[in-house]
């Protein structure tokens, strides 16, 4: 893996504005998720340091093993695009109540966060209440190798 650059993008300056359009891309790639076995299409957009937004939605499979979360698609299709440099993921359901990332989303998202500058983390729902915490408060103690 390649050393992260530093964003020009912050926890700091993810400014109400940011915010909704990260959170409209996010709401365009849930219209595209594929849900048909639990009916709860997940959206999600990352934003880049230089502002791109790259989309994900909840992918399933019959061998529901193999579905893939709309967190972790949009974390990978940024870094399928030689981006690493990850200011922001915001997730969108269609539930009445937040639905944070599970797990492996946060450990992921953290595989790309720095230090001094988390990876911030916006998710809203049906109701409209959003919530917008780093990753670090997600998963304090996240598991690394190096």
């Amino acid at each position: 893996m390649g050393e992260l650059t530093q964003r020009d993008v912050d926890h700091r300056e993810l400014t109400q504005a940011l915010r909704a359009e990260l959170l409209a891309a996010a709401r365009e790639a849930q219209a595209s998720a594929y849900a048909p076995y639990s009916n709860f299409p997940v959206g999600a957009a990352v934003l880049l340091s230089d502002g791109t937004i790259c989309r994900g939605c909840n992918v399933e499979n019959a061998s529901f093993g193999l579905t893939i979360c709309a967190e972790r698609a949009a974390v990978f299709n940024a870094i399928s695009d030689g981006r690493m440099d990850i200011a922001a993921v915001a997730v969108v359901t269609s539930a009445a109540k937040l639905c944070k990332p599970c797990g492996a989303c946060r450990q992921v998202i953290a595989e790309f966060s720095q230090a001094d500058n988390p990876i911030i983390v916006v998710t809203t729902c049906a109701s409209g209440e959003t919530a917008m915490e780093t990753i670090t408060d997600l998963l304090p103690d996240t598991f690394t190798l190096l």
